[in-house]
């Protein structure tokens, strides 16, 4: 995809309202609350969220199990409306602490947000014990309310959850501490990376890099400049490795106390039920993927011979090719991407469309950044955000592609009560995976060389081999860690020990240099509202191959099937959302044996494709 290719393509096939205006890469968030950090209509409505939180507990409790279906679901009501102001509240807030991380306001609100999160969960931990105390007959009752018919999966699940867990009043305290204990750890974090910069020399002059733009560094094209700013980010994260690994270790710890004052012994009893999923489907994947590394062994071998080393080095696995893709603007990235998902589907080009021209993307490339890339919600507002760096390359075409696929997810989910929208993070990257998925095949197949279609193709591998190995070391450390915390506190040595290990695993062995710091490099380590933030992103790859072959079999009809399947992803355990809309079992080899197997397709074309140049 070249720039004349993104050029050309936009004058054959370009949307309707597609704008001629050069597009913002900064996002508008004053649609949501003008000011930023100083907005009063912000504070106004954090105020306003305090005293529902407030009115809404003292009412639940004096509620008692003989109170009517239609007052529960009157409380629902009031419960929902609650939790989506207070989403609205503090995706801004993270936002804000995002666009720039030297906003120190932004971070004492983001702080105020979770405290209110804290007092909301006081109100759901009082619902949820009066749930588990309804007799049959008034829970039976409860169900067949009309007004609560559409969240009475989330309502069953909750009363379930409640009752593996500890009585209301010690969840409550638990939930209190959190803030201050718990959260305050990964707010620690954000402070630390908030602070860190990496001195970059190009052309005589060192310039100061956020670690986002550092990361991006990491896949520059020039091998020399990688090796040198992978030099300096192993050194920026070996200077805050003991606070790294005080913050992690804590986390941890409050994990494992938590845990077993509920009487869980598994470490993935909380990120499985928080994904709906079953350990035999957990289990079924991985060894998938563990019977068909061998190909993608042989990619990171031949890749090594393209770049010209005898073994890739860990900065060298997500490096584009030489003689690759050229480099592209946001506005050429940005209509690729739209007109590619209307091949895919119509509604869902129009809505990327919407997103990019009404700014809910920031994309800039600058200083004071946080690092990665997500998208968030406002329920309330019915808008999304999209956060990334745009440096130009084609990772960041398909990072927004994939940022735009859980919009597009959030987008369908609108008109289901809150309650129903609330899917977890494995279908969440299945929606995200399916996006890049046709906006990276659309690529290779525009190509306008064998280099340029080898290159492309190399990035589709790469991502398949990213969840294949990179995902699953994270696993793999994140599981000893655990084993590990259970009988003290772990140093950085052994941190570091425990990340070369899992990494040599992982990859088969298969590289010349590791990150051994990448414990303290990657946040996901430190979110605390997601346990385990790895294994739902090769559930969601591996997923959406499964769709994405049901999409080219089925043709046009699929997109509207599959808009279906998403509205499903917030009321049903992922096992019976992919019996129903997909008829397979996923707790069986079968269909995760069927989705590896066309992510070695590629592997297998890329190294005939480069055993003939």
């Amino acid at each position: 995809m070249s720039r004349t290719s993104v050029a050309s393509g936009a004058k054959q096939d370009g949307l309707k309202g597609m704008s001629d205006v050069a597009l913002n890469p900064v996002w508008d968030l004053d649609s949501i609350f003008p000011g930023g950090s100083q907005s009063t209509e912000l504070v106004a409505q954090m105020d306003s969220v305090e005293v529902d939180i407030e009115t809404l507990h003292s009412d639940v409790q004096g509620m008692t199990t003989d109170a009517s279906p239609s007052l529960w679901g009157q409380i629902f009501e009031r419960l929902q409306a609650v939790q989506a102001r207070l989403r609205d509240v503090s995706a801004f807030c993270g936002c804000l602490v995002s666009q720039d991380t030297k906003d120190a306001k932004a971070k004492l609100l983001s702080g105020r947000a979770g405290q209110m999160g804290a007092s909301l969960a006081r109100v759901a931990i009082a619902l949820d014990a009066l749930l588990t105390e309804l007799p049959d007959a008034a829970w039976r009752a409860l169900l067949a309310e009309p007004t609560l018919a559409e969240i009475g999966f989330v309502i069953d699940e909750r009363r379930r959850r409640a009752k593996d867990r500890m009585d209301p009043a010690r969840e409550t305290l638990a939930s209190a501490l959190s803030v201050d204990g718990y959260q305050a750890w990964s707010r620690l974090y954000q402070n630390i990376v908030s602070q860190m910069t990496l001195p970059f020399t190009h052309g005589g002059i060192t310039e100061p890099l956020s670690m986002g733009q550092a990361a991006n560094k990491l896949m520059d094209e020039d091998r020399a400049v990688r090796t040198s700013v992978f030099r300096e980010w192993e050194a920026a994260w070996s200077n805050q490795a003991d606070l790294c690994a005080d913050t992690l270790n804590h986390i941890a710890g409050y994990r494992l106390a938590l845990y077993k004052q509920r009487g869980w012994t598994e470490v993935l009893h909380e990120p499985l039920e928080i994904n709906r999923m079953q350990a035999q489907t957990l289990d079924a994947m991985w060894a998938a993927i563990n019977r068909h590394k061998a190909p993608f062994v042989d990619y990171l071998r031949r890749k090594a011979q393209l770049l010209g080393v005898e073994r890739l080095s860990w900065h060298d696995v997500a490096a584009p090719l030489p003689s690759g893709s050229d480099t592209f603007t946001y506005d050429q990235g940005a209509d690729f991407v739209v007109r590619q998902f209307a091949t895919f589907s119509p509604a869902m080009a129009a809505f990327a469309r919407q997103a990019i021209d009404s700014r809910w993307v920031e994309s800039q490339d600058r200083a004071d950044k946080g690092t990665g890339a997500y998208c968030t919600s406002f329920p309330a507002a019915g808008q999304t955000r999209v956060f990334m760096t745009f440096a130009g390359t084609f990772g960041n075409v398909s990072t927004l592609a994939h940022e735009l696929g859980h919009a597009y997810h959030q987008s369908v989910m609108r008109g289901l009560p809150v309650l129903a929208q609330g899917y977890a993070m494995n279908v969440a990257e299945t929606a995200s995976t399916l996006a890049e998925r046709i906006v990276s095949d659309a690529a290779v197949r525009q190509a306008d060389s064998v280099e340029e279609r080898t290159s492309l193709l190399e990035d589709k591998v790469q991502q398949a081999a990213t969840m294949f190995m990179n995902i699953h070391a994270r696993f793999l450390f994140e599981t000893r860690l655990y084993d590990r915390r259970r009988h003290g506190l772990v140093g950085v040595d052994e941190l570091n020990a425990l990340m070369l290990a899992a990494q040599k695993e992982a990859f088969c062995d298969a590289l010349d240099e590791y990150h051994p710091h990448f414990w303290a490099s990657k946040q996901h380590f430190y979110n605390t509202g997601v346990p385990f933030y790895n294994f739902p992103y090769t559930f969601g790859f591996l997923f959406s191959n499964g769709l994405y072959a049901r999409a080219l079999e089925e043709g046009p009809s699929f997109a509207d099937n599959y808009v279906a399947l998403l509205r499903d992803t917030g009321r049903m355990r992922v096992e019976d959302l992919a019996q129903k809309h997909l008829g397979v079992d996923l707790a069986k080899p079968d269909f995760w044996e069927s989705a590896v197997l066309l992510a070695v397709q590629d592997a297998t074309e890329f190294l005939e494709l480069t055993a003939k140049s």
